[in-house]
């Protein structure tokens, strides 16, 4: 089984200080991977100033680039905006998705 470790944020943009904690976090709690999750918005800051969903990915992307992370915006697909409920969409789709049997 792979320990990965999720982030989420707006990104807004990606900088080297997300890095910095994704890659403490995966030394400090043992993880194999992080998960970047680039929010489509945040229902508790300002859309304005905010960039626009593909161009904080691509900034996410970029800072990334040469580590164990991997950068999605999969709350978009599953139209949450709250951690609890991205959560458990997560939850549904892995658990039902690694259970074959």
């Amino acid at each position: 089984m792979i320990a990965t470790g999720l982030l989420g944020g707006s990104f807004n943009p990606a900088h080297r200080g997300h890095r910095r904690i994704s890659i403490n976090a995966a030394k400090a709690l043992g993880l194999d991977e992080i998960w970047w999750l680039v929010s489509p918005g945040n229902p508790l800051k300002d859309a304005k100033g905010m960039a626009p969903l593909d161009r904080r990915f691509a900034s996410a992307r970029a800072a990334a680039r040469g580590l164990p992370i991997r950068v999605t915006a999969i709350e978009r697909e599953f139209g949450t905006r709250y951690t609890v409920d991205m959560l458990h969409a997560l939850r549904r789709r892995f658990l039902i998705a690694g259970s074959s049997g």
